[in-house]
């Protein structure tokens, strides 16, 4: 830490202090801020990471807020700032300038090609929207469906995609956008599982649009070939389109400014054929126009074209609606190419919401004004005009102008009027104006599906597909991306029957605004605090309406078509659950998850507990889950989607416990146990199972059962240690815990001594408790030594997660304890992972005496346990002492006199010998003050002691845990 001079203002006021900081240049005696460091007069400066002490005149690290701290991302060329942690400002511990994550500089790089609002999103969406429908197909919904209910199709429309723009305007000014566009968005909002899902189909949408869009242009362009085919006018559209895709892919690979550049040729092309149809409707009418249907602007005709005119089977409001609404589909252009804005947080909704203003404005007009000049039907023959013989049998309002198109009218093959054309200034302007509306959005989809592919590559939501996430060139342009879009595109320009896939195509688009739609929604009726866009002008409730209509919509356009599509996505999401992707991206799932999870245990206060609801709810003293994977994997057999399951871990050192549980939490989810983590540090092991025993759970989702490993060392630990583990024992009975003990042949340990080792050499500066014992099953250690591992824990396998054959459970119910060890012994075997076990032997204290066992057995039960407390018995050289027998009790509480073994003596008496099968057994009590530790201890090593199968030793709290009444 470089050394800050004292200010020469020191001990001022703060008003002086004022008038004295001079900032950005300002006139000021002496200081001076220019972001980085603060300047002297002098010349001298110190780095702006002590300018609290110019402020306050203390040394400290402590520094002002920055923007940069919260950043996720890091800007190209610039030092990675961030803020010190706690340990820096708490501890007094020198940092190093090289320890400073602030000296981490990125090599500086030219700056990519970033857009504005304007020609980044504006005019690719309006691009987008305007297509083939704004010059074929709009004018043929006007004379079918009148201006009026075409107007309503087109606000409806809009209607919907203005929600869902409101709602993508929201989600994109809740933090920085990156690249990945629609997919982005999603992904980072609902989490990776419907992201995923949405990201790719709508990738794939786009690459196949691409040849929609191409093949209309064709299509176009073959109409003019007519008279010179190449081969013939199938094969021709196919020639023309995969030429034109193989111009789009090198204008693509050219560079996003390139592509911008020919985007904006685009927009002003359709912009002069906009003008030319207005500039159309204005010129007086030739009788050539007349011919066709066109008379200028007439009341009459408005009048008439206003009100629908069904023609045809598709000839309907829902009909003509699924026909016009893929045109409105193309809002998400700008949004696609997010990682190409200079701020997306403002270019998007800006850009956005604009775009959807003018075109449906233009739609509004070209509706109103071309429905107001042309008759629905005409012939374009010249020679069509009123006789005065059959003015009487005249049929359509063009009558009425000296024209009879009754022939046509009659036969419906009239070419020419409202149904079959566009009314043109100049009529080659039209067919530039569709050529630049086809190729405009054949580009940008073209552009769209490797930028929103090449996000979800680099997320590796999916097997094979990472290949095409790396980028090139200073926009990181995704060339193998192209390549890929290109290639579909091809593909399908080559089938040349699109009529089926489209459908498909505006389901994915659909399904993508539904589910940006209800991603608003969701991330605002979460309440997340995370959630704070700076756009505030939507509604949740107009997104779930959103959502809700775009779900409507893809049934009403093709019903098929929109069951593939929420079958592709259903299928995606399952892929990407069965995965669980270890990625967090603060999603507003997991918001929702928080609140009905604290809804529910809120709720919970509001009710009783009823002995029919009772459950085995275990704090499990497993010290690091991955040392004791017998014990965890056991308890998890009865407590896995029925009972809460919490690990505890006592820690004596001094380090930072929550940054390391987090390996402890990966361990228990890769094992596939449903299980919380609670560490603490105490300063000995009592003191923290104490902790554990009063804080861990919330509410009435709190622990109710103690399970801890049987100490399978306490002939060879010290006495205290013994006393210590009896002594958890009886905090647990009284804070009304039931308490379980598991005891097992071959122990509960794996060997963590390799790690252990690992960290302490790492970590050399880190006190250990200098009087720590090992204690392998006391169900805690006192070092978390698997934390520190860098790689995953092992999973070791154990007796309790592979198959055993047909086993049978004897349970010793010899005391009631209210029913503890019943509740236990039908929740083991009955659960689904423990189908081996197939027979239940329920024991009571009347069916097993210790008449039953022969007399050599006993005896040599009685002899064993007598050696098992030889060594803590009180000797005749310690009775004869002047050492009262109530202070050698306190000071040896483990210590065990005649007196006390003939007070316990009848408990002594239940000692099995050959329990040959796995097993429950009733824990004896032993009373506080009067059962020395040492004794208990031996109690339960004779109780368990040379038993084949794992030993369960079960006390309740003495509180029912059974009933035998219904009501």
């Amino acid at each position: 830490m470089e050394e800050v001079p004292a200010a020469p203002n020191e001990g001022i006021s703060l008003s002086a202090l004022r008038s004295q900081f001079s900032v950005n240049g300002e006139e000021g005696p002496k200081y001076g801020f220019d972001g980085s460091r603060y300047h002297y007069g002098d010349g001298t400066s110190v780095a702006s990471q002590n300018s609290s002490q110019i402020l306050t005149g203390y040394d400290t690290l402590d520094v002002g807020p920055n923007y940069d701290f919260y950043a996720n991302t890091n800007a190209l060329g610039r030092v990675r700032r961030s803020r010190p942690s706690l340990f820096q400002l708490h501890s007094n511990i020198e940092v190093t300038p090289g320890d400073s994550s602030e000296d981490d500089v990125e090599e500086p790089q030219s700056e990519p090609t970033r857009f504005g609002w304007v020609k980044g999103v504006m005019i690719r969406c309006m691009l987008n929207i305007w297509g083939v429908i704004l010059y074929l197909r709009l004018p043929w919904i006007t004379a079918q469906a009148g201006i009026g209910l075409t107007w309503v199709i087109i606000l409806l429309s809009s209607c919907i995609t203005g929600i869902t723009g409101l709602s993508t305007s929201a989600i994109a000014t809740n933090g920085r956008v990156k690249g990945g566009g629609t997919y982005f968005l999603i992904s980072r909002s609902l989490g990776p599982e419907l992201g995923g899902s949405i990201g790719l189909i709508f990738a794939f949408a786009n690459a196949v649009a691409v040849a929609m869009h191409t093949v209309g242009f064709a299509e176009t362009v073959q109409a003019l070939m007519q008279v010179s085919v190449i081969v013939d006018p199938i094969n021709d559209i196919r020639i023309i389109g995969v030429i034109t895709v193989t111009c789009l892919l090198a204008i693509s690979l050219a560079g996003m400014e390139w592509e911008a550049k020919a985007q904006v040729l685009f927009f002003i092309v359709i912009l002069v054929s906009f003008a030319n149809y207005i500039v159309g409707t204005i010129i007086p009418a030739t009788p050539q126009k007349q011919a066709k249907g066109f008379f200028s602007y007439q009341a009459d005709i408005f009048a008439e074209n206003f009100v629908p005119n069904w023609r045809g089977p598709e000839g309907n409001f829902f009909g003509m609606f699924s026909i016009f609404f893929p045109s409105a589909t193309g809002i998400l252009a700008g949004a696609n190419i997010s990682g190409d804005l200079k701020d997306p947080t403002v270019a998007i909704p800006r850009g956005t919401l604009m775009a959807i203003f003018w075109t449906t404005l233009s739609y509004l007009i070209i509706a109103a004004t071309i429905g107001a000049c042309l008759v629905r039907d005409a012939s374009g023959i010249m020679n069509d005009t009123l006789a005065m013989s059959s003015a009487d049998s005249c049929q359509g309002l063009a009558c009425q102008y000296g024209w009879d198109f009754t022939d046509c009218i009659t036969n419906r093959t009239c070419t020419y009027g409202l149904s079959n054309h566009l009314v043109s200034g100049f009529a080659p302007l039209i067919t530039a104006g569709i050529f630049g509306a086809t190729l405009s959005s054949a580009l940008a989809c073209l552009v769209s599906a490797p930028k929103v592919f090449q996000c979800l590559c680099k997320d590796n939501l999916y097997p094979v597909i990472g290949f095409f996430g790396k980028g090139n060139g200073k926009n990181d342009e995704p060339i193998r991306g192209y390549v890929l879009a290109y290639i579909i595109a091809v593909c399908f320009v080559l089938i040349a029957e699109l009529n089926t896939i489209a459908p498909i195509i505006s389901n994915f688009f659909l399904c993508s605004y539904a589910l940006i739609n209800f991603s608003c929604f969701h991330a605002s009726i979460t309440n997340s605090p995370g959630w704070r866009p700076s756009f505030r002008f939507y509604s949740k409730w107009m997104s779930l309406l959103g959502a809700v209509v775009s779900v409507i919509i893809m049934f009403l356009l093709t019903w098929w078509a929109a069951l593939i599509a929420i079958g592709i996505v259903i299928f995606l999401l399952g892929y990407v659950l069965y995965k669980r992707p270890s990625v967090n991206w603060g999603s507003s799932v997991q918001a929702g998850s928080y609140n009905m999870a604290l809804s529910y245990c809120v709720s919970l206060n509001q009710v009783d507990d009823h002995i029919k609801n009772y459950r085995p709810q275990c704090l499990v003293l497993t010290g690091p889950p991955s040392c004791r994977p017998a014990l965890v994997d056991f308890v998890g057999t009865f407590t896995k989607n029925l009972s809460l399951m919490i690990c505890g871990n006592v820690v004596t050192v001094s380090y930072h416990l929550e940054s390391l549980s987090n390996s402890h939490v990966t361990w228990l989810n890769k094992r596939q146990i449903k299980s919380f983590y609670h560490g603490v540090v105490a300063n000995d092991l009592r003191t923290g199972v104490k902790m554990l025993l009063q804080g861990a759970g919330l509410g009435r989702i709190r622990p109710n059962v103690l399970l801890t490993g049987f100490k399978r060392d306490w002939r060879k630990d010290k006495p205290s240690c013994i006393d210590n583990y009896i002594g958890i024992l009886h905090d647990a009975f009284d804070l009304q815990y039931g308490v379980c003990v598991l005891r097992m042949r071959e122990g509960l340990d794996i060997s963590c001594y390799f790690t252990m080792y690992l960290y302490l050499s790492l970590f050399p500066f880190i006190a250990v408790n200098p009087g720590f014992e090992a204690s392998p099953e006391s169900g805690v250690n006192t070092l978390d030594p698997d934390a520190m591992m860098t790689e995953p824990q092992p999973q070791p396998s154990t007796v309790f997660q592979s198959q055993q054959g047909k086993k049978t459970i004897d349970v010793y119910w010899l005391f009631d304890d209210g029913g503890e060890i019943v509740v236990l012994d039908f929740s083991v075997p009955f659960h689904k992972s423990n189908s081996f076990y197939n027979i239940v032997r329920l024991i009571m204290w009347g069916q097993c005496s210790v008449e039953t066992l022969s007399s050599t057995s006993f005896s040599d039960s009685v002899r064993r346990f007598e050696d098992l407390i030889g060594p803590y018995r009180i000797n005749t050289a310690q009775k004869d002492g002047h050492v009262t027998a109530e202070q050698l009790n306190q000071d040896c509480p483990w210590m065990v006199s005649d007196e006390e073994i003939e007070t316990n003596k009848p408990k002594v008496t239940i000692i099995w010998v050959s329990l040959v099968r796995t097993t429950l057994l009733t824990m004896p009590v032993g009373r506080r003050g009067q059962c020395p530790s040492a004794l208990y201890m031996a109690w339960l090593e004779t109780l368990s002691r040379d038993l084949r199968p794992p030993v369960l030793l079960v006390r309740g709290n003495q509180e029912n845990v059974l009933t035998f009444y219904c009501q």
